[in-house]
């Protein structure tokens, strides 16, 4: 032979060789009269990820898998019959454990007998060369026993060769990749793609959610067309996104082995088809879904609304809502409630004292449940009941982390209905903002319930001819950030007066970045810059902060900073302050362009950076841990006189991407510069003399609240002072509310819940003081945070449930103060925390046939309380003014 021609056809083979060995196997396939025996085993392990924390779940069993062809058609198709024999569990009993802390023998699960011959009971599926194509069983069994054979067939699901694709199996249809090298296979799923029934619910909020982090892999290793052995396993950590110590680490594993040799088998069964063979089987079975059926276990030890109001004449809840003990009964009512008939929570309104009824409305309103708002729909009667009580209900929807259609509607029904005070109407608007909002975030926007709400505040903002009307329905649209209203608010921002365009401006700063298109940051140059009129100073720097913090050009940053050599030495210090701390805020989006920029010795120079106003800006983190970066931000801008015009105090979070305002506090004051005898800008309009206060609590806007508005009001309240300070926000909010189902490729179930409550008490004053030439504010703000977390594992022979539960309870006080008397002002600003005591429990709970026990550990403490050093000149002045006052 030719030896060209002989190195060719070797390279050949050996290329062929190769494809073969990596590409693709044979086809597989079962062979008739053939009985194939698979040992089983599985083991599934339930941890919290916090130490020091009680031993979690292990569950372990093992069975002998019967599996034989019982027909074959012309394309391949092979009708596989499985059945579970000799199956045993185990599980590892919390006291079970040695001297040395180690653990003990694991004990024997005891079946009963009405389970044993379910599980026995033979499972069929349509099988093509690794392809599960349909299955098929008996749809009246329990469902954890079918999801468990579910889970073994899944083993049977694989293809031999290499690529991605879509499967389903017990996990749910999932994208899964193979690899395929010699005899093995490896199968890769993403269990983040999977689709699955929908069972569950989260809060719109991610901070306020769960972190979710799985992985699946499985091995096959497969002679000739036969499958040899799987090993599949998975590793689920779920933890709350704003405490990952809190986590719960669920690991699974199966393994199928072959048991050699083969054993002589039924024959095969005769039929032109599928359906024909299995109609003449003994089971009859019927088609079943592959996917998992979700699993509801019953509460037998939860609270039942029925007995409590059995005994609740004799029982009296007590009401602090800054301590936990009133948050842990906010959730148990929630608990209660979600279960209750209508009747049964129409009568716990009625009955209940009208100081325990603003607790009682906010948790059905956080219950969600159709049977608590109809119960809420008929207890409420706007024009009758106390405004203070219709107010606490329009917050209570407004917070709601997953509100509903129904409770949307429920509003909008009310707000149609009666003649309203004013501050209910407002409320009321607001709130309808923040409901459609949030519906939208959860992909519900195509309700009809949801474009009425919208039509309703486009069409009170059409016909709306009072400038406070115009201002609510604004306010309304900044709750609701939908990208469809942006054209509307940048008419309102250009066109408006000051109220009115202040109003506009501040909702369109609420919207995430990629919907500042070039049209709005166009709108608010010519704002920024007064193109097309003059606009009020606190008008024109919020306009150049949306273009400040929205990816601005560099063009825009020069032009901000050269006007600011044009502009009062008040409003131009404010502003290079606020570029200043972008350069020393990592997170901004603008701070790599204007370290640009400031490279620039023309830009970057004293004529610049040399002015010395009173006004300031100031951002910086307070606490920073793993998961979450808590941030004080405070805002002053003061009038070229020396009194202040507006103060912004701005409590953020960001934790994993996602920004939330928890609080934001403005006072503002308005018309002060006729009274300080100070001149007006050119073309600018004299406001009203006005002080008042507006706040924005975890991205909820609520309504404004006026301290006085004009002359008259304004002498009236400094002469008739009570100093009684202003109730902000006061009341219990469900903040996290996550329900999820982690089908496991087993075929068990773990059920991720999350409910975390908050017991906020805000208020809020400002003192006036003409004769000392002195102006107080104080912001008080008391809570407590209840979080419960857990994780519920199912499976015919074991029930567990993994727990954490933590509570804090804490306190900060944010005062300013600012004497007119001196030249500079003097301004002095104190942020404090009191100690801040918390406790954690960490509890397992496992149930097998008759036998229960349950393990708890735990910790607490406290953190000393602090007081913050915001910088070193502000410190200074503080110990000047509080020593002179002591004095």
């Amino acid at each position: 032979m030719n030896p060209q021609a002989f190195w060719g056809c070797f390279c050949l083979l050996c290329f062929s060789f190769l494809r073969s060995a990596k590409g693709n196997l044979q086809p597989l396939s079962f062979q008739p009269r053939t009985l194939y025996q698979y040992r089983y085993t599985l083991h599934v392990q339930l941890d919290h990820t916090s130490t020091p924390s009680p031993w979690g779940t292990r569950l372990q069993a093992e069975a002998l898998i019967h599996l034989h062809r019982l027909w074959r058609d012309q394309g391949r198709e092979e009708l596989l019959q499985v059945q579970i024999h000799n199956l045993k569990a185990q599980h590892q009993p919390e006291e079970e454990r040695n001297q040395d802390s180690s653990r003990g023998p694991p004990v024997e699960i005891a079946l009963s007998q009405e389970a044993q011959a379910e599980f026995q009971q033979p499972v069929f599926i349509s099988w093509n060369s690794g392809k599960v194509k349909a299955f098929y069983g008996n749809e009246a069994e329990n469902i954890l026993i079918s999801n468990l054979k579910r889970g073994i067939v899944s083993l049977f699901q694989l293809q031999p060769h290499a690529g991605t694709t879509v499967e389903e199996d017990a996990s749910g249809s999932c994208q899964v990749t193979y690899t395929v090298s010699n005899h093995s296979i490896t199968k890769t799923k993403d269990l983040l793609s999977c689709s699955t029934p929908k069972s569950g619910f989260t809060s719109t909020n991610k901070i306020f959610g769960v972190e979710w982090q799985p992985s699946s892999t499985s091995q096959y290793v497969v002679k000739g067309n036969l499958l040899q052995s799987v090993l599949a396993e998975e590793s689920h950590v779920v933890a709350p996104a704003l405490r990952s110590r809190s986590g719960i680490k669920i690991s699974s594993r199966q393994q199928l082995q072959l048991v050699s040799p083969a054993m002589p088998g039924p024959a095969e069964v005769s039929g032109q088809s599928l359906e024909d063979v299995l109609a003449g089987t003994d089971a009859r079975p019927q088609p079943l879904v592959m996917t998992s059926l979700p699993f509801r276990r019953v509460c037998t030890h939860c609270p039942s609304l029925r007995a409590f109001l059995k005994a609740f004449d004799r029982q009296r809840v007590k009401i602090d809502t800054s301590r936990v003990a009133t948050a842990w009964q906010f959730q148990r009512f929630i608990q209660m409630l979600r279960s209750a008939k209508k009747r049964d929570v129409l009568q716990l309104l009625r009955r209940a004292p009208e100081e325990m009824r603003p607790f009682l409305v906010e948790a059905v309103v956080a219950t969600q449940s159709v049977a608590s708002l109809a119960a809420l729909s008929d207890f409420l009667d706007f024009s009758k009941e106390p405004k203070s009580l219709v107010e606490k209900f329009l917050y209570a929807a407004a917070f709601s982390p997953r509100p509903s259609g129904e409770l949307l509607h429920l509003i909008l029904d009310k707000l149609d209905e009666t003649q309203l005070s004013p501050e209910t109407w407002e409320t009321g608007v607001v709130a309808v903002g923040s409901l459609v909002g949030k519906l939208c975030q959860q992909k519900l926007c195509g309700l009809q319930v949801v474009e009425r709400g919208v039509e309703t505040i486009l069409r009170g903002l059409r016909g709306a001819e009072e400038e406070p009307k115009v201002v609510i329905y604004l306010l309304a649209l900044g709750n609701a950030m939908l990208p469809e209203t942006i054209p509307t608010l940048l008419d309102h921002a250009e066109d408006g007066p000051t109220a009115v365009t202040a109003a506009a401006t501040s909702a369109l700063q609420r919207f995430p970045v990629p919907h500042i298109s070039s049209k709005v940051k166009r709108v608010m140059r010519r704002i920024f810059h007064q193109k097309r009129k003059s606009y009020d100073k606190t008008c024109r720097l919020a306009a150049a902060e949306i273009l400040l913090d929205n990816h601005p050009l560099p063009m825009d940053v020069i032009n901000i900073l050269l006007a600011t050599s044009e502009m009062e030495t008040e409003m131009a210090t404010f502003l290079l302050l606020k570029v200043q701390n972008s350069l020393r805020d990592h997170h901004h989006l603008a701070r790599n362009i204007m370290k640009d920029i400031m490279g620039d010795p023309r830009i970057n120079n004293y004529n610049f950076f040399s002015k010395v106003g009173t006004s300031s800006s100031f951002s910086g983190p307070l606490t920073v841990t793993q998961d979450l970066i808590s941030t004080f931000g405070l805002d002053l801008l003061f009038l070229e006189g020396g009194f202040l015009r507006k103060s912004v105090s701005d409590f953020s979070l960001l934790s994993h991407g996602q920004r939330l305002r928890a609080a934001q506090v403005t006072f503002e004051a308005q018309g002060m510069e006729s009274m300080m005898g100070e001149n007006l800008s050119e073309g600018e309009e004299e406001p009203e003399l006005m002080a008042g206060m507006s706040a924005t609590f975890f991205d909820v806007q609520l309504r404004p609240i006026i301290f006085f508005q004009g002359y008259t009001d304004l002498m009236a309240k400094v002469l008739l002072s009570s100093g009684e300070t202003t109730s902000v926000v006061k009341g219990n909010l469900l903040l996290m509310d996550h329900h999820q189902v982690i089908p496991l490729q087993s075929g068990l179930q773990v059920t991720v819940k999350l409910q975390g409550s908050l017991g906020l008490d805000i208020s809020a004053d400002m003192d006036v003081s003409i004769w000392e030439q002195e102006l107080k504010t104080s912001v008080n703000a008391r809570g407590s945070l209840t979080m419960d977390f857990q994780a519920e594992l199912d499976s015919p022979f074991l029930q567990a449930t993994l727990r954490s539960q933590t509570e804090v309870e804490t306190s900060i006080h944010f005062n300013t103060m600012l004497r007119f008397s001196s030249s500079p002002v003097l301004m002095c600003l104190q942020l404090r925390e009191e100690q801040v005591p918390y406790r954690e429990i960490f509890t397992v709970s496992q149930s097998a046939g008759s036998q229960s026990s349950t393990s708890r550990k735990g910790r607490h403490g406290t953190v000393p309380g602090r007081e913050f050093a915001l910088h070193q000149t502000n410190s200074k002045v503080c110990n000047l003014l509080l020593t002179a006052e002591k004095e």
